[in-house]
């Protein structure tokens, strides 16, 4: 009998002490944390004006005629100017601020085609503000204008007649 008292005894002491850590607490604590994403304008090239040499007259002989990026005409060989507007064209670029970017103008001639007839007339020697180069740009404030000059070969009347010229031509803007 002793031996049941003593093994009623321990189970009286133990369960106790069992029951205790199958309940007891733990020390845990949460927390909350943030998460940030953001979304960055994407970048874009459009024309604002286009490259526009003007009026003129080949002449007997022809020319050239040399557009600046900065507006600024100078004209070669028997070419007149004549009155009205020309211009370099710009192209508004725009992305995340103060990325910068390469400029890649045309490397091959860019031909304009008369209106009426199969008459042409080639534009090179392209140039640009800022310069043609590996990230020569960037993007205060997340903008900038860019200014495209070339020069437009013009041969006699016979070669170019009167009338309109129209081409396109691509430049590139890769951001770095």
């Amino acid at each position: 009998m002793t031996r049941i008292i003593r093994i009623l005894f321990i189970l009286t002491v133990l369960l106790p002490v069992t029951r205790c850590g199958i309940f007891a607490q733990t020390n845990s604590v949460s927390a909350t944390g943030h998460v940030i994403a953001e979304v960055i304008p994407i970048s874009t090239a459009s024309e604002m004006s286009q490259l526009n040499f003007g009026r003129f007259s080949p002449g007997y002989q022809g020319g050239e005629i040399i557009l600046s990026p900065e507006s600024t005409i100078s004209v070669l060989g028997s070419v007149y100017q004549g009155t009205g507007s020309f211009n370099a064209a710009s192209f508004s670029v725009s992305g995340d601020v103060d990325a910068t970017f390469s400029i890649s103008l045309p490397t091959a001639p860019v031909l304009l085609t008369h209106s009426t007839d199969a008459k042409t007339m080639l534009i090179d020697n392209w140039v640009s503000i800022p310069s043609q180069g590996i990230g020569t740009g960037v993007l205060q404030n997340g903008f900038q204008i860019v200014y495209v000059g070339a020069t437009l070969k013009v041969g006699t009347l016979n070669d170019n007649p009167v009338g309109v010229y129209t081409g396109n031509y691509i430049i590139t803007f890769e951001f770095n």
